[in-house]
């Protein structure tokens, strides 16, 4: 759980909005909150119900692990409103997996595509990753669209990839390239977009 920069990345749009910044101990209580919703783990393709203390533990272990950094996502009044990670990172081959969660009672504001933007951005700008991906279940519509809208295109599908709720799913593994990203921001700018 190795931190980047400590200062916030904000895109100029969504500066007011959303922010993120590296997580810390005392956000592990939240994070507690979400690895304990058996319906948020089901789409990051793990076993809920971990205790405190086994995250505390592994915040230890990863905190400064340079294949990670880890992000709380957080509103205007400094709300946590969701996690975003950004792991497996490879420098030789300058890629990485992102990953994110919106608590369940902040959904469907908008929040996962402005995380998701931040993230992508940070992965890109700072990081200097070629190609950022990840793997989403099929089923999960909203989250491919928000994936779709942040410039992720479909790489595969993964046949019977993981097992929830007793039976076996398929997933798209989407990705995003670094030179994608800098091409369309690019023309936004020129076009005002941005």
């Amino acid at each position: 759980m190795t931190q980047g920069p400590s200062h916030t990345m904000q895109t100029q749009k969504e500066q007011h909005m959303l922010a993120l910044r590296p997580l810390e101990r005392q956000d592990l209580r939240f994070v507690h909150e979400l690895n304990n919703d058996a319906k948020i783990m089901r789409y990051w393709f793990e076993e809920p119900y971990e205790t405190f203390t086994e995250l505390s533990q592994l915040y230890d272990q990863h905190v400064h692990d340079q294949r990670e950094r880890r992000f709380v996502v957080f509103d205007p009044d400094g709300e946590l409103v969701g996690l975003v990670e950004l792991i497996e990172l490879d420098y030789i081959h300058r890629r990485g997996e992102f990953q994110i969660i919106i608590a369940p009672n902040r959904q469907g504001r908008g929040y996962a595509t402005r995380a998701t933007r931040l993230a992508v951005e940070y992965a890109f700008k700072v990081l200097n990753l070629r190609k950022l991906y990840l793997i989403v279940d099929k089923s999960n519509a909203a989250a491919i669209r928000v994936y779709e809208k942040c410039g992720f295109t479909h790489e595969a599908e993964l046949i019977e990839e993981f097992f929830g709720n007793g039976q076996y799913h398929n997933a798209l593994r989407m990705c995003i390239f670094q030179r994608d990203y800098f091409a369309a921001h690019q023309g936004a700018e020129l076009h005002g977009r941005e």
